[in-house]
């Protein structure tokens, strides 16, 4: 029977909140959640039940993410990087018959493992070197964005190799953390989502065995798995957004539930309850779109234009919700100015708003949009 990761999330949920605010003030690593998450069983969750895991699918996995991010934005944000590269194996497993994946699977129910990856190094173009030795590839990269990289076992990333020919090819393999040619940096000073540990972690000399490939692909253009993670991927990472503004909202809410009401402040709630309830039908489009179990280029559009509008409404109900709730929300006390900051993170995963754009207009008039990210 699949693992309630929904009731889980929610029986976490308050000591995530009463932490929230600690790991926010530090710049410091929620290291302390991870351990609960651990200990709950949710680093499993996406695993299949046949390979010793929860056997969540990815509604039920974003969920879990959304009501995480509604006590701790920091903590459901890293933890959805984890959760994403396990989903994705996990759905080629169960839908293309990918075997090659189970050893991992297994490995993460059974050995409790955190996997990362690097969003901001690692999307189509790749980034690092992979230098051909005997045996295999010697990688030399710095990954940007790695969340909970100081909790993290095996980090799913690529580099580019330049042939004999003179092109240049990814390879992509994974890079055990606890290498001595791996190293974590202390650089993550941020906006928001400061508890994520989004450090940049060093890859100095590393070896890769040619049997530790898992694929390769050419740079600058879109490859068929890179469509299975954008599909699959974002509808979990903007679940943690949609979290967020929602908590927002609710602080919002009951701070102006103090005040006399006046016309000023329904319109203030009410264009923020709609804002909000546009970032939820677009997340939930992102969803269905994932529950289609048909990743392609036009899926790919689907779930990027829901992530645009999650991110574009969610960002205009944290502002809302500052101006409803008036000067209190300035407070850090309040946990409302952390929300705000928080939504910030939505502007910058891909496809960013230009992207996003050129990629829907592009498909819209029956244009490539192969090298389009």
């Amino acid at each position: 029977m699949p693992a309630d990761v929904i009731g889980i999330a929610h029986d976490l949920a308050p000591a995530l909140a009463e932490r929230a605010q600690k790991f926010d003030d530090s710049d410091r690593f929620v290291a302390e959640n991870y351990v609960l998450l651990k200990g709950a069983g949710l680093v499993k969750a996406g695993v299949p039940l046949e390979f010793g895991g929860g056997g969540a699918e990815t509604t039920e996995l974003c969920e879990m993410l959304r009501i995480m991010a509604r006590a701790c934005g920091s903590t459901a944000l890293a933890f959805a990087m984890h959760t994403h590269q396990v989903a994705i194996p996990a759905w080629r497993w169960r839908h293309q018959n990918v075997a090659a994946v189970e050893p991992l699977l297994k490995r993460v129910a059974a050995e409790n493992l955190i996997l990362l990856s690097s969003g901001g190094s690692d999307w189509i173009g790749g980034s690092g070197k992979a230098e051909k030795v005997e045996g295999g590839y010697r990688i030399t990269a710095r990954k940007v964005f790695t969340s909970g990289a100081a909790a993290g076992d095996i980090l799913t990333t690529g580099a580019i190799h330049q042939g004999e020919d003179g092109k240049e090819h990814v390879i992509h393999f994974g890079v055990p953390m606890r290498a001595p040619e791996v190293s974590v940096m202390d650089n993550w000073r941020t906006l928001g989502m400061r508890g994520t540990g989004s450090n940049d972690v060093v890859i100095d000399g590393l070896f890769v065995p040619d049997t530790a490939v898992s694929f390769s692909r050419q740079p600058g253009q879109w490859h068929p798995v890179f469509q299975i993670i954008a599909t699959i991927a974002f509808p979990l990472i903007y679940a943690v957004y949609l979290g967020v503004a929602e908590s927002a909202r609710d602080i919002a809410i009951e701070i102006a539930k103090k005040k006399p009401a006046s016309e000023s402040m329904l319109s203030l709630a009410g264009r923020m309850e709609t804002a909000l309830r546009a970032a939820q039908l677009a997340h939930r489009s992102m969803v269905e779109t994932v529950e289609r179990n048909m990743p392609s280029a036009e899926s790919v559009n689907d779930v990027m234009m829901g992530r645009s509008l999650v991110a574009r409404h969610g960002l205009e109900v944290v502002d809302l919700a500052m101006e409803l709730a008036g000067g209190s929300s300035f407070y850090r006390e309040k946990g409302l100015e952390r929300r705000f900051r928080d939504m910030q993170g939505a502007r910058f995963h891909p496809l960013q708003s230009g992207p996003q754009a050129h990629y829907a207009g592009a498909m819209a008039l029956g244009l490539p949009v192969n090298a389009i990210f």
